[in-house]
């Protein structure tokens, strides 16, 4: 009897403690993994600076009793780091932009940021999803540390929800998020001035800059992931919705130059459209993402 009591006492303190673990905050750190992308590399020397506030990025929220903290930065810094051995022949990993100066053969020097990390969870899609977005600024130097120009680009990404979550589907929706804004880098970028100086071999100097350095927008792409790839939902629209809107510019500066053709006018209402598709198990197709308006 006493052996039976015991027993029974062992169980409901196994399961409270697992109720009260399950009432507690949920730690997220997303590994994303970028395929190999099938596009022509740069023949160019650059340099990559991977700063400490994206190294050591967090978003910590409490939403509706639970307390979140999604861990992006390490994953999000060797990302980084992949897409820009994937696009050049060479990068070499900086400290910060004193090293850029001293560093002997570079053509350009990169600085990628992440500016805005935004979610929601099941519990606001209805148990449908959870959906990401991330907000990314890269600022392109010179060899001596003269700002050149300046790219903006969100990412996007999405996941089914899966019963009693432990922050896997928002792992997995901040990964797609991170693999769908370096897509639209990998297609994009080359067709820029900036890339079109380093293919020739040059450095780029202060003098060849654009007119303004204000940000120039790399276009949002839609790419929806296969389920048996990252089981990104297929209810969600073609833009998963944010958590709220990106931050907003200062009201003296001028708005963002479109780097892409302008988006096709909103046709009348009527069913969801589908937006192009890219398969990432294979690898990234420039040939099939052509099209940069949604």
């Amino acid at each position: 009897m006493k052996k039976g009591w015991a027993h029974t006492r062992a169980m409901l303190a196994a399961t409270l403690a697992g109720l009260v673990g399950a009432c507690g905050g949920v730690v997220v750190k997303p590994e994303p993994v970028l395929p190999k992308p099938l596009i022509a590399q740069i023949d160019a020397d650059v340099g990559l600076i991977a700063p400490a506030d994206m190294r050591k990025y967090v978003d910590k929220e409490t939403r509706f009793g639970t307390d979140w903290e999604i861990v992006v930065g390490p994953g999000e810094t060797r990302m980084m780091q992949d897409l820009f051995r994937d696009l050049f022949r060479h990068v070499q990993d900086l400290a910060d932009l004193d090293a850029g100066r001293a560093a002997k053969g570079l053509q350009a020097i990169f600085e990628p940021r992440i500016e805005q990390y935004s979610f929601v969870t099941s519990h606001e899609t209805g148990d449908r999803y959870y959906a990401v977005t991330i907000r990314y600024r890269i600022d392109l130097y010179t060899p001596q540390g003269d700002k050149f120009d300046s790219y903006t680009l969100t990412g996007y990404g999405s996941c089914l929800a899966q019963g009693m979550s432990n922050g896997k589907p928002l792992a997995t929706a901040s990964a797609a998020a991170m693999r769908d804004a370096a897509a639209k880098f990998l297609v994009q970028f080359p067709e820029q001035a900036a890339a079109q100086h380093l293919a020739r071999r040059e450095v780029l100097v202060a003098d060849r800059a654009p007119v303004s350095l204000e940000s120039s927008q790399i276009e949002a792409v839609p790419i929806d992931e296969s389920e048996a790839d990252l089981a990104v939902a297929s209810a969600p629209p073609s833009a998963p919705p944010a958590a709220g809107p990106p931050p907003a510019a200062p009201a003296s500066s001028p708005p963002l130059p479109t780097l892409a053709p302008p988006s096709p006018p909103v046709p009348p209402a009527g069913p969801p459209r589908t937006p192009p598709q890219l398969d990432l198990r294979e690898g990234f197709d420039s040939s099939r993402s052509r099209n940069f308006t949604p």
